[in-house]
């Protein structure tokens, strides 16, 4: 057989674990694999791909915004002459197999669900010359009319997996590497705004699997002795703090971080809801790495967490964040302000709310719209209701007050770069508050560093109260008409100069001590070519 190598392109922000298992499993069938980022520039890529001359080249579209990017690259790289075999896989192209044939009708195949199975033996196939269409978990088309083979049996012990591979290590802060990891796959909850469980359900498996925390463990000592990596970061949906048998993954995992001499010498971060958090199992994670946890909070008001099929209360996430708080852990959090039922009065009561866990500085606010993801419960109701605009990939609605329109209109033009920017307020202060986290924990902390981490406490308080106030005071505007049917425009520009001239000058403050951070790490690095 000519062994001809894989192409897999895909979006490569950190490490995609998904291509990552996908080339591993390649990789010890034989075959070599080639990881290219889709936001190269389309020349290069077409050039790569021509010099490779594969087998099969993959597409990997795992977030839907990025449809579009694919069609256009995919229809650029056919005309370029690329003539081999073109598939796809990821969530979007699962579950709306349909309508990516449609939208990219140059796809020969698509691998639906968990792919690397089906994807090595598409490869094989293809190779060997044999006829691909009979292999499971595959959607193509005959007279442009699309088919489906039979679901495979899912891997049900995830450990058979081998480790994914990766790309060359990149610096978190302080000279220190960070990587990626995988705990397991799935979720057991069902938010009416998340198709997580929709993909695992439709495997006909269970909809949660964990990989050993041994394993797991395992995988960690090696990148540490092999590629000098101490910041590992879980990509987890929802990570095994509690399971069927309650906080026995967690108790395991972190022994196995002790037998392995780890203490001390790696942090980590996970995702998980407030109502998993409590403060003997995140204490003892604490003492074994973990310095940072994101939540999903989404909604501070129990009828809105009811909407949202949460099965949690606003009790529980104020408990939950409380005992962040006192083991001195860092969070960031997801909290979706504007949803497609919101009026002025949920917009205050979730304002409140966010003033209530963000006004001490101790995380950076942060909020944002429920958009209606492709096959979740929340695009079939607006779907029912004939409320969804725009386009596959990007799908949105308008709210049922017209004034609530005009305010969020107001918001997104004013606020984006303040929290949405890479360069933004939002993100920059989250990476000052990362940077005092990971002095503390692998340095000893020098007065310097407590003085620099209170500054950023105080800025980003400053920084909380006012963004929140503000959106307060716009909503009552707009809530009363004030500023309906253009009224008031001169008024509403200078409103935007101010947030303008505000996200500056925190910016500077808190760009500030990034800077004095940046001048540590440098000695930190002087020191240690003498140590």
């Amino acid at each position: 057989m000519n062994k001809r190598p894989v192409v897999l392109i895909a979006f490569e922000e950190y490490d995609n674990l998904g291509t990552g298992y996908l080339a591993s499993v390649l990789s010890d069938g034989g075959f070599e694999t080639l990881v290219i980022d889709v936001r190269n520039d389309k020349k290069e890529i077409l050039l790569n791909l021509l010099d490779a001359n594969p087998s099969i080249v993959g597409f990997s579209i795992i977030f839907q915004f990025y449809i579009y990017a694919f069609a256009d690259l995919i229809s650029y790289l056919r005309k370029g002459g690329v003539s081999c075999h073109f598939t796809s896989g990821g969530q979007y192209a699962s579950l709306r197999y349909k309508e990516l044939f449609e939208i990219v009708p140059e796809l020969d195949s698509i691998v639906r669900f968990e792919g690397e199975y089906t994807l090595l033996e598409l490869v094989r196939c293809i190779n060997s010359g044999t006829d691909w269409r009979l292999i499971k978990n595959i959607a193509y088309k005959v007279n442009n009319n699309p088919l489906i083979t039979p679901l495979r049996p899912i891997e049900m012990d995830l450990d058979n997996f081998p480790y994914p591979m990766r790309s060359p290590m990149k610096e978190y802060a302080y000279g220190k590497m960070f990587c990626t990891l995988l705990a397991g796959r799935g979720c057991i909850y069902n938010c009416i705004y998340c198709n997580t469980r929709k993909f695992f359900e439709s495997q006909q498996g269970p909809i949660k699997r964990l990989r050993s925390p041994e394993l797991v463990v395992e995988e960690i000592d090696q990148l540490y002795h092999k590629k000098n990596c101490s910041v590992f970061l879980f990509q987890d949906d929802d990570f095994p703090v509690i399971t069927k048998h309650k906080n026995d993954w967690i108790k395991r995992f972190c022994n196995e971080i002790d037998r392995k001499e780890l203490t001390g010498k790696i942090m980590w971060k996970i995702n998980c809801r407030p109502d998993e958090i409590s403060y003997d199992s995140f204490a003892l994670m604490k003492d074994k790495g973990l310095f940072l946890v994101f939540i999903g909070i989404e909604d501070g008001t129990n009828a809105g967490l009811t909407l949202l099929n949460k099965h949690m209360t606003v009790e529980q996430s104020l408990r939950g964040i409380n005992i962040l708080k006192k083991l001195g852990l860092g969070f960031d959090f997801g909290f979706m302000l504007f949803q497609p039922q919101s009026t002025f009065s949920t917009i205050q009561e979730n304002l409140n709310f966010l003033s209530q866990i963000c006004s001490d500085g101790y995380s950076p606010v942060n909020f944002f719209k429920m958009l209606p993801f492709f096959e979740t419960e929340l695009e079939r109701k607006l779907k029912i209701e004939e409320r969804l605009t725009g386009k596959p990939g990007f799908l949105d609605y308008t709210f049922l007050d017209e004034y609530l329109n005009h305010y969020y209109d107001f918001f997104e033009d004013s606020f984006m770069a303040w929290l949405r920017s890479p360069e933004g307020l939002l993100n920059i202060s989250r990476w000052a508050r990362n940077f005092v986290l990971v002095y503390s924990f692998f340095f000893k902390p020098t007065s310097e560093i407590k003085i620099l981490s209170g500054k950023i406490v105080d800025t980003i308080s400053n920084s909380n109260n006012s963004l929140l106030n503000i959106m307060k005071e716009l909503a009552d505007q707009f809530g009363s008409g004030y500023y309906s049917n253009g009224n008031h425009a001169d008024e509403l520009k200078k409103y935007k100069q101010k947030i303008s001239r505000q996200h500056a000058y925190l910016k500077r403050k808190i760009n500030n001590c990034l800077d004095q951070l940046l001048n540590v790490s440098e000695s930190i690095q002087e020191l240690s070519c003498f140590a």
